[in-house]
């Protein structure tokens, strides 16, 4: 009886099951025209199935067809940038809905990503910032990270070049750590080693995690804020093709200029004089008189002997090219959606043999296997190649002096200043080539077991390579006068050498996820749990060789056996986490988020291992509130509160562990010698070392008004960084390398705000954006630790402070020098003078010394960090202008921009000419001269040391990028059979208001330069 029962009772179970699944799979499809209020089609707008893995887009002439699930809880939601929402039930609707959307310029309902999931705009609690990725793409950047700048607040982009695959560095509100501050990228929910591999084009849209409530899900690697990328997808419906091209050229924003040979001559006899004692009548020490007056004259006829070089327009183009082509795909169909992409892109340097050359391919495939189980399967391959000379020019060609030669008249190579010839290095002395290949998948498996829950779990594998190559050749150089004479070889470049690199890596990405998401009446939960690990293994290996007899082949096998050599590496990490959010909001009025995720990391002692990273946030919406009326003016208004703390475990590979260190070395055995395997213990290993810990306390308020037109955001924010790892000392006799410990303390303060307007008349639409953010960190107790020397780390300074003396203006004369403090005892007039601020008993003591007399000068980092967008639309005509810099920023001149003579030959700078202090002027042109006298002996002793003299505002001003587009109308696109056409040209970097000297731009570093670009571009559809 009992078994007939459990019998009946199991068919009658399968039976409801069947009839419930029956019913879930009762479909109903819907269609219809999506338009705005003048009755103009809208292409683009998203369509989903609330609840359901169900979406797609209107097209070109706002159709859209979608087949639903036929229950009483679902309803469509039609969203779409600058109109307002809408929700249908689909019991209510027939098979047929059109709809007529109304404009809104900023939408609440906007889902933005936060850490593994999403989540509207008016949801959210923690600092969460987000730009789309249509705006990113049409800055046409190259790099990743330098598109970004000026587009986020709170997100600190620095670049020093624009050399061919630079990037840029990013930092999320300021400084956390005297270690590593680079935030955590994560693309498409699994992390990356670098955000430059994600092409701009394949970009949905980027969300940066910037306080604790935000980022804390993402715990031990979050401490420098977080980075999400969501890439682009098919949606149901959706079948097009689509090319993007642009070409364009590169040129410096700005160049330096030296002086030219008859200043260079007049300059050099008068250091040489200078400091020789200023001794009438051995004005001419160095060249005489007939050779500085007739050198040029004589250059017209004997340029082997009287050369005149500008190494500058030798060496650097005026212009370089670069091209971009991109090719999408994109269908959608209700059981397969993909979108592929293929990008090839290549930009030539401003000097010979420099290039940058990429293929990136992007494969998102989204299956549909019922109504409860889907399959996401992603790859990605990124292979690019960058070649390079054996040496960058840059410097060299700005300094070497204009009195040598390059070349001889016939052509051939010169010896330059005694063989010290940067074009001959250039041109003639070998290669470097880097390139790196890299492959990413992820497959992800869905499955919606009842409603309102999803089970997702995770497999990302990366694999990656990389090779390096440099090859340095032997260079000779032969008589002017005498081709087969041979004179020497050419600095740097006395023998043939070669060194390859080679390195492997793999990581492997597992992640299991739950989530919840359920509306109570008035309540709404959203609930997340997750586990995941990660196993990352590198292995390298490199081989050199040197002496080679053929300077055309590069193959280390030619290398002699007695000058090869072969070394070899590997390392593996991996962590394990566990985690958890959960999401409520009451009325839309008062909302909660908790977040807490538990990590271990292979990184330390396993009874140190783990860690647990907790954050809450609160949100309240006054504007639900009752005691606040509805009004025109303000539209909506919400405070945010969160407290949270994060970690850092990127602290190297094994410093809990003594381990040793292999090599090999050379013993006398009786007479003969012989190599053996030795090993040694070269770290003190600490044990109990283990996570850095950023506590982050946050403010903010999100409004909006004057129906959604006007935007402002703006936070405030203090993080204190504990358990910083600092090299401590111990002592010598240990016979160890500082270990490093957990001893430090830093403190960041900061805030920033973006206020938008967005507005639309008929048919012109504008808006307009600005963020402004600044942070500022100063170290905590860091256990008397002192760090660096211009540039200061201890504690109660900034991080990386200026350190240095205070400067007091030029001695003028002789009676000057002698009575007044001086750093140097060779000081004469015309050397900088400096104060004496103290001495051992804190008072002044009358002299000068780096120990009593240096001080503070002020931080390092940028403040005031800017960023605007203005863009604009017509009939088919679009524009937009984006603008960025700092509003304050602390720099000193580095010698090779102020500084004449640094290698005793070099050629002085064109800014100082005519404004330095010299013997040969008068005394009220010293009183208004801006740099030293000319001197090699003052200079390594007095003039150039650090000091406030060499401060300059690195603040600026920059028109990051304007762009100008035409879309041609629809009825020239039907006759082309496209459907859509546009043509558009670009500049970057167009513009820079600054107080830098002329021909210094104020981000570029010494070795390299800042460029501006002019592309014009196409962009087909079909």
């Amino acid at each position: 009886m009992r078994k007939s029962v459990l019998k009946l009772l199991g068919i009658y179970s399968l039976l409801l099951i069947s009839i419930s699944l029956s019913a879930q799979h009762a479909r109903q499809e819907i269609s219809g025209k999506v338009t705005d209020e003048r009755g103009e089609y809208l292409s683009g707008v998203s369509i989903s199935v609330m609840n359901e893995d169900l979406n797609t887009t209107t097209n070109d002439k706002g159709e859209y067809r979608i087949s639903v699930p036929i229950n009483r809880s679902s309803f469509l939601l039609f969203s779409y940038v600058g109109m307002k929402s809408q929700k249908i039930s689909v019991q209510s609707t027939s098979n047929t809905l059109n709809l007529v959307m109304l404009a809104e310029a900023f939408s609440l309902d906007e889902v933005v990503a936060i850490g593994y999931g999403t989540a509207k705009k008016k949801d959210i609690t923690g600092s969460v910032a987000s730009v789309e990725g249509g705006l990113i793409a049409k800055r046409n950047m190259s790099q990743l990270s330098q598109a970004l700048q000026g587009t986020v607040p709170g997100l600190m982009v620095t670049r020093t070049n624009s050399q061919p695959g630079a990037g840029a560095t990013i930092r999320v509100r300021g400084i956390t750590t005297i270690g590593d501050s680079n935030p955590l990228v994560i693309v498409d929910g699994v992390p990356v080693n670098s955000i430059n591999d994600v092409n701009p084009q394949d970009i949905q849209d980027i969300s940066v995690l910037k306080d604790a409530a935000s980022a804390s899900i993402y715990g031990a690697r979050a401490a420098a804020g977080v980075i999400l990328i969501t890439t682009k997808r098919a949606n149901i419906g959706q079948t097009n093709l689509d090319y993007n091209g642009t070409y364009g050229v590169e040129s410096a924003t700005r160049f330096p200029e030296m002086v030219g040979a008859q200043r260079y001559l007049d300059m050099i006899n008068e250091f040489t004089w200078n400091d020789a004692g200023n001794k009438p009548g051995e004005e001419y020490g160095l060249y005489s008189k007939d050779i500085v007056d007739n050198w040029i004259e004589r250059n017209k006829t004997d340029p082997d002997r009287f050369p005149i070089t500008a190494w500058i327009d030798l060496m650097i183009k005026d212009y370089a090219p670069r091209h971009n082509h991109h090719l999408g795909v994109t269908t959608g169909g209700d059981r397969l959606r993909t979108r592929a992409s293929v990008n090839y892109e290549k930009s030539n340097g401003l000097y010979d043999y420099n290039s940058f050359e990429r293929v990136s391919t992007r494969v998102n495939n989204r299956i549909k296997v019922n109504d409860f189980i889907a399959v996401d399967v992603d790859m990605s391959y990124n292979s690019q190649l960058r070649k390079l000379p054996s040496i960058n020019p840059i410097e060299s060609a700005q300094r070497y002096a204009p009195i040598y030669a390059a070349t001889w008249a016939d052509g051939r190579i010169a010896g330059g200043k005694n063989g010290a010839n940067i074009y001959a290095r250039l041109h003639h002395g070998g290669s470097r080539d880097e390139s790196r290949n890299i492959f990413s998948g992820r497959a992800a498996l869905e499955i919606k077991p009842i409603q309102n829950l999803t089970l997702t779990g995770v497999f990302a594998p990366q694999i990656y390579n990389s090779k390096s190559k440099d090859f340095n050749k032997q260079i000779p150089y032969y008589d002017a006068d005498d081709p087969a004479l041979f004179i020497a070889y050419i600095e740097g470049h006395e023998s043939t050498s070669l060194t390859e690199g080679r390195t492997e890596g793999k990581v492997l990405t597992t992640q299991f996820l739950a989530n919840y998401k359920k509306q109570f009446a008035e309540h709404s939960l959203d609930g997340m749990l997750g586990y995941e690990d990660s196993y990352n293994f590198v292995e390298g290996m490199s081989g050199a060789g040197e002496n080679f007899e053929l300077s055309e082949f590069p193959y280390l096998d030619l290398a002699p056996l007695d000058f090869q050599k072969v070394t070899g590496n590997a390392y593996e990490t991996s962590y394990r986490s566990f985690f958890g959010r959960i999401m409520y909001d009451f009325k839309e009025r008062y909302l909660l988020q908790a977040n807490i995720r538990y990590d271990g990391s292979s990184r330390f002692h396993p009874d140190h291992r783990w860690g647990a990273f907790p954050s809450v946030s609160a949100g309240w919406v006054l504007t639900k509130e009752n005691f606040i009326p509805t009004s025109p003016i303000l539209s909506y208004l919400k405070l945010r509160a969160s407290w949270g703390q994060l970690g850092n475990e990127r602290i190297g590979n094994y410093p809990y562990q003594s381990s040793l260190n292999y090599t090999n070395a050379l013993f006398y055995r009786g007479n003969n010698i012989v190599s053996a395997t030795t090993a040694a213990q070269v770290s003190y290993a600490i044990k109990n070392i283990t996570w850095e810990v950023t506590e982050s306390k946050n403010i903010g308020i999100d409004a909006y008004f004057l129906n959604n037109r006007l935007g402002l955001t703006a936070d405030y924010y203090h993080k204190t960084t504990n358990r910083m790892l600092l090299k401590l000392e111990i002592p010598d006799f240990m016979g160890y390398g500082k270990p490093s410990q957990n001893a430090g303390t830093m403190n960041t303060k900061g805030w920033d705000t973006q206020l938008t307007w967005r507005d639309k008349k008929d048919k012109f639409h504008y808006s307009i954006s600005l963020n402004v953010s600044d942070s500022k960190s100063v170290m905590g107790n860091l256990s008397g630790l002192v760090l660096g020397t211009s540039q200061i780390t201890r504690e109660g300074s900034e991080y990386n402070e200026w350190y240095g003396y205070l400067s007091d203006g030029l001695y003028q004369t002789a009676d000057e020098v002698a009575n007044q403090p001086k750093l140097y005892p060779s000081v004469k007039p015309g050397d900088i003078k400096y104060k004496d601020i103290s001495g051992p008993d804190g008072v002044p003591d009358g002299k000068i010394s780096p120990d009593y007399d240096m001080v503070l000068l002020g931080g390092s980092l940028p403040r005031y960090i800017f960023g605007g967008q203005l863009e604009a639309g017509y009939a088919g005509i679009d524009f937009a202008m984006a603008i960025q810099g700092v509003g304050k920023q602390n720099n000193m001149m580095p010698d090779v921009m102020v500084r004449p003579f640094i290698s005793a030959w070099t050629t002085p700078p064109s800014i100082i000419d005519g404004n330095y202090w010299s013997m040969y002027n008068t005394e009220e042109k010293n009183l208004e001269a801006s740099y030293p006298r000319l001197s090699v002996t003052s200079a390594n002793g007095n003039n150039y040391m650090s000091s406030d003299f060499w401060r300059i505002s690195g603040a600026y001003f920059r028109v990051k990028n304007i762009t100008l587009g035409y879309t041609l109308p629809e009825k020239i696109n039907k006759h082309l059979k496209v459907s859509n056409l546009r043509i558009y040209g670009s500049a970057t970097d167009l513009l820079s208001f600054d107080k830098y000297p002329t021909g210094w731009d104020p981000e570029a570093v010494s070795n390299s330069y800042i460029t501006k670009s002019f592309l014009f571009g196409l962009s087909l559809k079909f």
